[in-house]
This record gives C-alpha cells, sequence and structure tokens, in this order.
C-alpha cells in the first residue's frame, strides 16, 4: 500500500487511528498494540501478501537470536559460543538479502568474467527488505554487546513492522522505538500530534505527487533516451532526477514522521536541508541521517576496529569502504558501487581538507558539493555504466550544444557551432522545464525544510487554511500511478 494512494488516506490511516485510539481508552493495551502490529502486516501484505511469511519468519528468527544472545550466561557447557550464535544470525540475514536482491548481479557478473551462460532467477525484491534487514541487524549486534534489555515479541514485532517506516525508512533504533508503545502519555489521542501529524504528512505527500512526480517525467525520458543528449537536456536530465531523489524520498519520510506522531510515535527524522550542504561530510550529515548513524556505528566503527591501531589513514580507509558497502546496500549493479565509492572518496577529501585546515567560501563549497552530488546522482540512476556515461558525455558539451529555436536569429551563437531547433524534446521537456529546475533548486537551497516548517504551525485558521490548500493540491495531483524511487531499494 502506498501512502499516496486514496486507499490508505482515505481508509486504512483514518481506520487504525481510530481502532488504535479506542482500544487504548479502554485501557486494552496489549490488543491495541496486537491491531497495530496487525494493520501494519495488512499494510505490507497490500502489495503482495505472498511475501508475508518472509518478514514473519525474519521477525521471529531474529528475536530468537537476539533472545538468544541477550539470555546468553557464558557457561562453559553450553555448546555452542555467543559469537557462534551471533554469526549464525548474521550470516543468515546477509545471505536472505543476497539471495532476493543481489542474485542475479551475482550470476551476471560470473557469466561476464567467466563466459558462462548461466540463467538469471529474475527474483522479484520483497519491498522494504533491505530497511526491515538492516533494522534486524542492528538489533543483533546490541544484543551481542549486551545493550538489548527489552524481551517482548510483540513490541519488537511492531518495532520491526510498524507501518510508517516498514517499507523505505527512517532506519529505526530498538532503543529508541520500543519503550514508545508503553508510554503512559502516549496511550491518549493527543490532538496537537495530530494537527502537527496531518501538516507534516501533507507537506510530504505534496513533495512527493506535485514536485517529485513533475521532475520524474524529464528524469526518466533522459535517462531512458537511446540517442545522445545535447548540453541543455543531459544537464536538465541530471537535474531532474537530483530533485526528483530528494522530493520523492525527503517527502515520503516527512509523511512517515507525520504518520508517526498522529501515533504518538517519534520517528526520527532523515533530512535536514542536504543540497546546503557545505560539503560531503556536512552533507551526510544531513541526507539519509538514520542511513548515516547505521553506517557509522556499524560499517565504519567495526572495519576502523579491524584494522588494530587506529591512525587518520587507516580511519579514511573506513570511511571509503563503508561507503562502497553503502553504495552496494541500495542496489545490485556496478553503477551503485561507483555512486558509494564516489561518495567514499568525497567525504575522503572533505577529511583530509579539514585536517590542512584549508581554506573553503561556503558558497563555493556548497557548489561543488552540489554538482558532485548532482554527478555521483547519475551513476546512481543510470541503468548501465554506457548510459550513465553517455548522459555524462552530454553534460561536458561532447554531443554538442542545441538552443531554442528562437535564438536562431542571434548570428554569435550560430558562429560557435550552436544549433537550434526542439532543445528539450529529448527528455520530452517543456520551455518551462529548466524554470521549474531553477524553482527546485530555489526552494531546496533557501526555502525553510519541513521540520522547520511545521516547527512554526500554530492552531490558527490561517495554519489551518494552509493545510486545507497542500492537502486538496495533492489529492488532486494523485490521479497517476507513482511508486516512491527508494522502494526498489
Amino acid at each position: 500500500m502506498l501512502f499516496n494512494s486514496f486507499e490508505f488516506i482515505l481508509l486504512f490511516l483514518p481506520l487504525t487511528l481510530l481502532v488504535y485510539f479506542v482500544l487504548l481508552r479502554k485501557r486494552l493495551t496489549i490488543a491495541a498494540k496486537s491491531w497495530l502490529l496487525f494493520a501494519s502486516l495488512f499494510f505490507y501484505s497490500w502489495w503482495d501478501a505472498r511475501y508475508l511469511p518472509l518478514i514473519l519468519g525474519s521477525i521471529l528468527f531474529n528475536y530468537t537470536i537476539g533472545g538468544l544472545l541477550a539470555e546468553y550466561d557464558g557457561n562453559d557447557r553450553q555448546r555452542v559460543s555467543k559469537k557462534a550464535i551471533f554469526i549464525t544470525g548474521i550470516v543468515a540475514n546477509i545471505a536472505l538479502l543476497c539471495w532476493f536482491k543481489y542474485m542475479d548481479f551475482f550470476i551476471g557478473s560470473a557469466n561476464g568474467l567467466l563466459g558462462t551462460q548461466l540463467p538469471l532467477l529474475k527474483i522479484v525484491l520483497p519491498l522494504g527488505i533491505s530497511f526491515f534487514t538492516i533494522t534486524q541487524i542492528a538489533f543483533l549486534v546490541d544484543a551481542y554487546e549486551g545493550l538489548v534489555e527489552e524481551r517482548n515479541l510483540l513490541n519488537y514485532a511492531l518495532f520491526v513492522s510498524f507501518f510508517p517506516h516498514l517499507l523505505a525508512g527512517p532506519i529505526l533504533h530498538h532503543k529508541e522505538m520500543m519503550p514508545q508503545f508503553d508510554r503512559l502519555r502516549n496511550k491518549v489521542l493527543n490532538w496537537k500530534n495530530l494537527y502537527l501529524g496531518l501538516m507534516l504528512f501533507f507537506l510530504g505527500l505534496f513533495k512527493k505527487v506535485v514536485l517529485a512526480d513533475t521532475f520524474s517525467v524529464w528524469a526518466s525520458a533522459g535517462f531512458d533516451a537511446t540517442q545522445p543528449m545535447s548540453l541543455v537536456p543531459a544537464w536538465l536530465a541530471s537535474l531532474s532526477y537530483t530533485f526528483q531523489l530528494y522530493f520523492d524520498f525527503s517527502g515520503y519520510s516527512d509523511m512517515a514522521v507525520g504518520v508517526g506522531w498522529m501515533f504518538n510515535i517519534a520517528l526520527p527524522v532523515n533530512f535536514n536541508s542536504p543540497y546546503k550542504a557545505t560539503g560531503m561530510i556536512d552533507f551526510w550529515k544531513r541526507w539519509h541521517i538514520t542511513l548515516t548513524n547505521f553506517v557509522t556505528t556499524y560499517l565504519y566503527t567495526p572495519i576502523l576496529r579491524a584494522f588494530g591501531r587506529i591512525t587518520f589513514i587507516r580511519s579514511l580507509v573506513a570511511i571509503f569502504l563503508a561507503m562502497l558497502i553503502s553504495g552496494f546496500w541500495h542496489g545490485a549493479g556496478w553503477t551503485f558501487i561507483i555512486w558509494g565509492g564516489m561518495h567514499g572518496l568525497g567525504l575522503v577529501v572533505n577529511h583530509i581538507w579539514k585536517k590542512r585546515k584549508l581554506p573553503m567560501p561556503p558558497l563555493l563549497g556548497g557548489l561543488i558539493t552540489f554538482n558532485f552530488v548532482n554527478i555521483s546522482f547519475v551513476f546512481f540512476r543510470s541503468k548501465s555504466l554506457v548510459g550513465a556515461l553517455s548522459i555524462l558525455k552530454g553534460m561536458a558539451g561532447l554531443n554538442g550544444v542545441m538552443l531554442h529555436r528562437s535564438l536562431a536569429k542571434v548570428k554569435l551563437l550560430s558562429s560557435l557551432g550552436i544549433t537550434f531547433g526542439g532543445w528539450l524534446d529529448a527528455i520530452k521537456g517543456k520551455d518551462e522545464t529548466w524554470i521549474m529546475v531553477i524553482v527546485a533548486l530555489l526552494i531546496a537551497v533557501f526555502w525553510k525544510n519541513s521540520m522547520e516548517i511545521v516547527a512554526r504551525v500554530r492552531p490558527v485558521w490561517s495554519w489551518f487554511a494552509l493545510l486545507l490548500v497542500i492537502a486538496f493540491w495533492s489529492l488532486l495531483d494523485m490521479g497517476k500511478v507513482s511508486e516512491f524511487l527508494y522502494f526498489q531499494f
């Protein structure tokens, strides 16, 4: 089920909220949490009920392994060591992810390297598997280190499957989430949280259906183009995807946090105006914040520890390797690995720059960072290395320059070898496409983000009117079918 669907907004969400708080009002706490778990699993099954056993099996397996780790007493008579239990849990989770997400990549790579012709399995990737798997891997790591205290299956299942975050994050930590369902103040309908949650939800919906889906047309046409693109459409295609991805994923995250607020559950904020970043370190403190925290805690730190003595050079190597793995987590393809490697290299350069205390004017730093991120997203979006290089070749002007036919009268431009005609036909663009890109840039760089806007909301008619306008505008634009980009990762 999608957040940007009428069945979710008009049926599922209101019904789930109503029954949940009615049960809590009658002090039926276990029934209320059981209802929320049932609703979350129903939400997941809406896409394909055949994958319900997958997430249930994953939850039961990891809960069992986590329990064995948390209750391990270190008795010498025990036949299996704590480390063996932990490794079994981690390997099983990685194996599950590899089977569904990476088997075709491994087979295709083997065919390319060895000249074999093994058939691809063409396995359909279950929604949310990347997110609920790494969430539970983090749980097992904490259980192994003795950081897990609560042992309640219902709370654990709800922590993993709570529908606002289930399909595309934010990535949760059990210590932040599991206690929230038992706090007394969270068991009463909070009208302020409901009001602010609705505002944040519809701001996110507006980002998705009005902004992101507008840019998706130009981005898809550009990246799916079979003919080389000239300078302007190549740049507009790349920038369209850069803004589509931001408004799509940050919109989803806003909606997830907003729905959480309606249930009095505080999900972590995942975005903080990342295109305002003045360096790659700053960018990753603002972009997909919960992934940054996960990579830092569960990838970078263990890799650095494995090196033994900590040095600056080794920390840079650990950063690069962690981002390389992060890139591969996003998708089964060399383009994602290159994207991860680029960001790892960008972070390394940024750390060296700071270490040497070299100057960097904020405006220049912001310009370099944004363009680096935009170029890296060309690999992130492209279906192949050939496609990515084709886009980059156009962005470099190697396929020539074409401008609007109205500029053909300017002889100076013609003398430079510039051609004129349907300059944006390659991306199915309109004359206002470039204006939309500039407007998106101004919004992303200079406008307040969703959390800053909601922080100013007051229970007055002016804000209520704005909520209605945003809601109706978004609902009117929901006629077209579209899924969130991060569902495919």
